[in-house]
């Protein structure tokens, strides 16, 4: 069968919003098709395959910027992959991501992230799991029990905040792996818009008057505490006093509210000053990463280990087939492709299968655990030194695409 993989033009919109319906639900009333102004002004990049039938396939890609080791790394953010079920396993996916993400590559982006319905798909592709997005129901009562802050106050957050939140955000997401900077659509929003989305965002403020951490939240309905649950966004503190202080206000709803629900990943610190372990995690949404370009990713890392060399090869997926050698000099890792078979390669040198790549990169995993996975193989004598490379930052997802 013949199959054409291309962007979508506004004149493909019908197919194309009929195909993510079909995948992901229609509301009552069907959904509109947006306006060519609407579609035009969008900020992402959709793609179709397409056989003698029709739109098989879809999805959409938005490019942003993402915090790994430090710093704001391009990112090709992947949502609303849809197949026709009778064209499922016809091999259109994989078409249509390889053109997807040559694009991606061209564009100078060096990764590529995913929320997966079934990660077994994506994994073939050279995406893995890294982390997760999720939902965790935390009860009211148990905030009354936070230790009060010393010399941090909460007040409401206004329009002239904004770059306060905003450095506050940065600060706490360059300490770890994985957050969305926020700086590009879809996750830039105006500030009016910003406070206008939330019935509040409260701030802690310490003793020099300055904005250390903030939380985003909305009441919701009712007003019992055996049904009414307030979702929170956001809880970033960059102090234990600001966590303290951010936990205690959202807990001061505990006559009216039973539960806050708040958006988190992985052991955030802000939950280090909690009681108890009295939460449940409501929603969990696996978050996968695949590298696009090896030496645009692991290089210019910055690390400790000044003088490292290790030679290593990857092996799995066409576009990332191939051996390198990485370097540690002034502080900062360097990659260079070498002139090297792959099959050479495998007998002296630690080799990565692309998923393993991903995990190591991202620090989810340590070189020890990824042989257990038959994710490396190869020479052993560089594994503590590659999980030294990568390692020292937690992998936190806050933004759902």
């Amino acid at each position: 069968m013949s199959i054409t993989v291309r962007p979508v033009g506004y004149a493909d919109q019908p197919d194309y919003t009929r195909l993510g319906g079909e995948a992901f639900g229609t509301p009552d009333g069907g959904r509109p098709l947006p306006t060519r102004e609407e579609w035009a002004a969008s900020g992402f990049r959709e793609w179709a395959a397409f056989d003698s039938d029709g739109m098989a396939a879809r999805l959409r890609v938005y490019g942003f910027t993402s915090w790994f080791h430090g710093a704001r790394v391009p990112t090709a953010g992947v949502a609303g992959v849809a197949v026709e079920p009778e064209r499922r396993g016809s091999g259109h996916l994989a078409r249509l991501f390889t053109a997807a993400l040559d694009e991606a590559r061209e564009r100078g982006e060096a990764i590529s992230t995913l929320f997966p319905s079934a990660p077994g798909i994506y994994r073939g592709l050279g995406y893995e799991v890294v982390g997760s997005f999720d939902d965790v129901d935390v009860p009211l009562p148990e905030l009354g029990r936070v230790a009060a802050p010393s010399g941090v106050i909460t007040r409401r957050a206004g329009v002239a905040d904004l770059d306060a939140i905003t450095a506050v955000h940065r600060a706490w997401a360059a300490a770890q792996n994985g957050p969305v900077s926020r700086a590009e659509k879809p996750f830039w929003t105006p500030p009016e818009k910003y406070l206008a989305d939330y019935t509040g965002v409260t701030l802690a403020v310490d003793g020099s008057g300055e904005v250390a951490g903030f939380a985003s939240w909305i009441r919701g309905e009712g007003f019992t505490p055996a049904s009414a649950v307030m979702e929170v966004d956001d809880l970033i503190a960059l102090t234990p006093d600001a966590a303290r202080a951010l936990w205690r206000t959202i807990g001061s709803f505990s006559t009216v509210v039973g539960t806050a629900r708040v958006s988190t990943s992985g052991l955030d610190p802000a939950w280090l000053v909690l009681p108890g372990l009295a939460t449940t995690v409501h929603a969990a949404h696996p978050y996968m990463l695949r590298v696009l370009d090896v030496a645009g990713a692991l290089g210019g890392v910055g690390s400790p280990l000044e003088g490292a060399r290790v030679p290593f090869a990857v092996r799995g997926v066409p576009d990332l087939d191939g051996a390198w050698t990485l370097t540690v000099s002034d502080g900062v890792t360097h990659v260079e492709r070498d002139a090297v078979g792959l099959e050479d390669a495998h007998h002296e040198r630690p080799v990565l299968s692309p998923n393993g790549l991903a995990l190591l990169y991202a620090g989810a995993q340590s070189a020890g655990n990824l042989r257990l996975a038959g994710h490396l193989t190869g020479d052993r004598a560089q594994d503590a030194v590659l999980t030294a490379l990568f390692s020292g930052r937690q992998v936190h997802v806050r933004d759902y695409f």
